[in-house]
């Protein structure tokens, strides 16, 4: 694959267009969540952390933050990949108390063990009146195992989020139709497919994983939704 094939390819992995469709396995999971961050990560602004940053692929929609501070956790494969500017235990966050104006924190929430410490740290560097954008899946398979802990109800994170300090200004679900369930089965394909190099592989997604995706797009334009059977919680809080 040459350098410039996959510099568009590795682009849509988190901003999925046309390409993305043939390209990127999770195409329907992240084009949702990016949909719904486009909206929501304008009204952060200030200085923001983005907890669990990875390669920073959404920094470009926090068009009024004055600083983007990246922290991950650290360990050897956060190391080789992420762009993050702070590397932390995976418990306390390495900043003095209110340093940061808005928090974002994306599919972060699921490998986090003790979760009412997560937001106490939030919260904690959060001046007041800070702003929270995260998200969290409901339905999804195991991933970056052994640390995957948990999946949230649109209810179970209402209860986190509120009884930690913070009061929910907006909370949406992603891909609430028949998309989720196609989703769900290009995932399964995947985690089937040969564990060779993505350039091996990517026929196999154009044969196999495309197809369902863009069936998976169709009827769900055409048959009801089902706002019990979602992809993801999105929400957006305010530190109180």
């Amino acid at each position: 694959m040459t350098s410039f094939l996959s510099a568009r390819v590795r682009a849509q992995q988190f901003d999925p267009g046309i390409l993305g469709l043939f390209t990127n396995p999770f195409y329907i999971a992240r084009k949702e969540l990016r949909r719904h961050f486009s909206v929501l990560a304008p009204k952060l602004s200030g200085v923001l952390l983005d907890v669990g940053c990875g390669e920073k692929p959404y920094e470009k929609l926090f068009t009024a933050a004055s600083e983007y501070v990246g922290l991950e956790y650290d360990g050897p494969r956060q190391r080789a990949v992420s762009k993050a500017d702070v590397f932390y235990d995976g418990v306390t966050f390495p900043f003095p108390s209110q340093s940061f104006d808005s928090v974002f924190a994306s599919e972060v929430l699921e490998h986090v063990f003790a979760p009412e410490k997560f937001f106490k740290e939030i919260h904690r560097v959060l001046r007041p009146g800070g702003m929270l954008l995260l998200s969290a899946p409901f339905l999804w398979d195991e991933h970056e195992q052994p640390h995957d802990y948990a999946r949230y109800s649109s209810f179970g994170i209402k209860h986190l989020v509120e009884q930690n300090g913070f009061a929910i200004l907006a909370q949406h679900k992603t891909a609430a139709d028949l998309s989720a369930l196609a989703q769900l089965w290009n995932e399964y394909i995947y985690k089937k497919l040969p564990k060779w190099t993505y350039a091996a592989r990517l026929p196999l997604y154009i044969l196999l994983i495309a197809p369902g995706t863009i069936l998976g797009i169709l009827l769900s334009s055409l048959l009801p939704k089902n706002d019990d059977f979602y992809l993801a919680n999105v929400v957006l809080a305010k530190k109180i």
